[in-house]
């Protein structure tokens, strides 16, 4: 009997747990249409702000050896352009889960306000916000400020009452982790993305004896094979702290079907895919979707919740 990729998630089903990182592949509408058409289980929208953003100078993202390195800064076409988008795609796709929707505002109101829309929208599918932009200038990274987080998650379970997950970034301490989840058992979040770029990172031209990008003077965040061990701890810090009813999405370093697979094994439901996407394009859910059952196959797995979780300590 061949494995199934069949992924249940928030009560919907999907034919396999693969997405498109919030970033990557997804600026316009021919992007998220390619997705669409692509051999992932689901994907994403570009986190938007209230207005368009032009986002940081170029050179803003660089490939490197072992991943990638980019101050982004926030581009995207404007909330109104993604709505747009998921309510046609609901119109043309009645009996479909619609694409997940990612906000991210530059404050506590603008992101609330957000969600308010959202709310009063009759989008139908899962929110995300992205509480980990690493790469604006002068603007922090709001889930490093548990108060702010605190108080951002408090006003919008006042009002929001739709399906909604968060994306955080990495945390590196398992004080960090406990506090953390601590804030988020209290609300009734559907899931938490773990994780965003691993931030202010810097990459050396050393022929030009240069940085890469040209935003924040080269710092900027790393994604990819760098990322896939910091990854794996938070998708596994928070899958043993956090209420089963909060899911895992995981994100960092997918490149291979061994990749997923270490994900979901340390917990992750559902998989996003950044660096190796936009390397590789949108033909590489195909490709990891088929090298992730061969490793199902070959250990005896029928399905993913066989497996997702189980992983042992010595």
């Amino acid at each position: 009997m061949p494995a199934s990729l069949k992924t249940e998630f928030l009560g919907q089903s999907f034919e396999n747990p693969f997405m498109n990182a919030s970033g990557v592949h997804c600026m316009s509408k021919r992007e998220l249409d390619e997705l669409k058409n692509s051999g992932a289980g689901s994907y994403i929208t570009k986190s938007s702000t209230t207005l368009s953003r032009e986002g940081n100078p170029a050179p803003r993202y660089h490939s490197v050896p072992l991943g990638s390195i980019n101050s982004m800064g926030l581009p995207n076409e404007g909330f109104d352009y993604y709505l747009d988008y998921v309510l046609q795609y609901q119109k043309e796709n009645p009996e479909n889960v619609p694409p997940f929707f990612s906000v991210a505002g530059m404050s506590l109101n603008e992101n609330l306000e957000l969600l308010k829309k959202i709310q009063d929208s009759e989008y139908r599918g899962i929110t995300e916000l992205n509480l980990s932009c690493p790469n604006v200038p002068g603007k922090p990274q709001v889930a490093y400020d548990f108060e702010i987080t605190k108080e951002i998650l408090t006003k919008a379970f006042e009002f929001f009452k739709k399906p909604l997950g968060v994306k955080l970034p990495p945390y590196f301490d398992f004080a960090h982790f406990d506090i953390m989840a601590k804030i988020l058992n209290e609300y009734p979040l559907a899931y938490v993305n773990c994780i965003n770029s691993i931030g202010n990172g810097l990459y050396i031209d050393i022929e030009r004896e240069a940085v890469v990008i040209k935003p924040k003077d080269g710092f900027g965040g790393l994604g990819g094979e760098y990322v896939k061990p910091t990854a794996l701890a938070n998708v596994r810090a928070f899958y043993t702290r956090l209420n089963p009813s909060i899911r895992i999405i995981g994100t960092g370093g997918i490149r291979t079907g061994q990749d997923a697979f270490e994900h979901i094994l340390c917990g992750a439901t559902m998989l996003q895919v950044g660096t190796e996407l936009y390397k590789e394009g949108a033909s590489i859910f195909e490709r990891l979707g088929k090298e992730l059952k061969e490793i199902m196959e070959k250990k005896g797995y029928n399905s993913i919740e066989e497996f997702r979780g189980k992983l042992n300590n010595l």
